[in-house]
């Protein structure tokens, strides 16, 4: 496929100034993102429950030029947390960008919404970052030298714009997101010191299975773009670039930052047409 050929044969030129190692993921985005870091060369170590996505992800690593490995895991367990590293460590031997991109959705109102629904979402969606963030950055720690004046190691939380879009009805999914924009930028002044970068991707409505009922409906689909300004429905792709740069060293003095990936959703259109 032509598309794909122009990915790769640019992805490939831009990462040749980056000799970097194993990458943690989990996720929505998960195929996009190692997708894209894939075509650099780096090497991937993947978060997954699902078994059947661990061909494909090695096959696409066979394919380009980097590498892969996936473990099964739950990152709202701290056990999990600990081997998934642990593996990835002795793997490789070095860890140098974290990808945080697990999370879950439990609707309901909130007078119908159990606490075993509210805490589900908060273990997976914002316990689960902490806990990666946290041995991630114990890893990344072992880099470190006097001499470190790049980063030594990287965080990247994918959230949602619902971390500032207040969402009805999904209050344990908003409440997770709002958490993640905090944990992401008090991080980043802890250990910017350290010369450890921790930075959130915030998507909007993007095309993946979370929310097939609504972009593959054709009336669906148009009230959602009467909240996108940009007036498309992203795509997994377009999280992905943003990734990528912030992984690499382009962005090397960016830190304690959020990218909203969303068309203008976070804009208030209402007020498109003097409200």
């Amino acid at each position: 496929m032509e598309w794909l050929e122009s990915i790769k044969e640019w992805f490939l030129r831009l990462g040749e100034n980056y000799g970097v190692n194993p990458y943690i993921f989990g996720g929505i985005y998960v195929g996009a993102i190692p997708f894209f870091f894939l075509c650099l060369g780096w090497t991937i170590k993947n978060i997954r429950k699902k078994k059947p996505f661990t061909l494909p992800l090695l096959l696409t690593g066979f394919f380009f030029i980097g590498s892969a490995i996936a473990v099964g895991a739950d990152v709202s367990k701290e056990e999990d947390v600990l081997r998934l590293f642990k593996e990835t460590y002795d793997h490789y031997n070095s860890i140098d960008i974290l990808v945080c991109n697990a999370g879950i959705q439990k609707d309901s109102k909130l007078t119908d919404m159990s606490l075993e629904d509210w805490q589900k979402v908060i273990d997976v969606n914002l316990t689960g970052y902490f806990l990666c963030a946290r041995q991630a950055t114990k890893e990344f720690l072992r880099n470190k030298n006097e001499t470190n004046k790049k980063a030594v190691g990287n965080i990247i939380f994918v959230s949602s714009v619902h971390d500032i879009i207040p969402w009805a009805g999904h209050v344990n999914y908003a409440a997770s997101k709002g958490g993640v924009l905090m944990l992401m930028k008090s991080l980043a002044l802890e250990v910017a010191p350290q010369k450890i970068r921790v930075n959130a991707i915030s998507p909007g409505a993007i095309k993946t299975d979370i929310n097939k009922e609504v972009w593959q409906d054709e009336e669906k689909a148009k009230e959602l773009l009467k909240l996108i300004p940009y007036q498309r429905i992203g795509e997994p792709e377009d999280v992905a670039e943003v990734a990528t740069w912030l992984a690499t060293e382009s962005s090397d003095y960016v830190t304690g930052t959020t990218i909203y990936v969303d068309g203008g959703m976070t804009l208030y259109p209402g007020f498109m047409n003097n409200g």
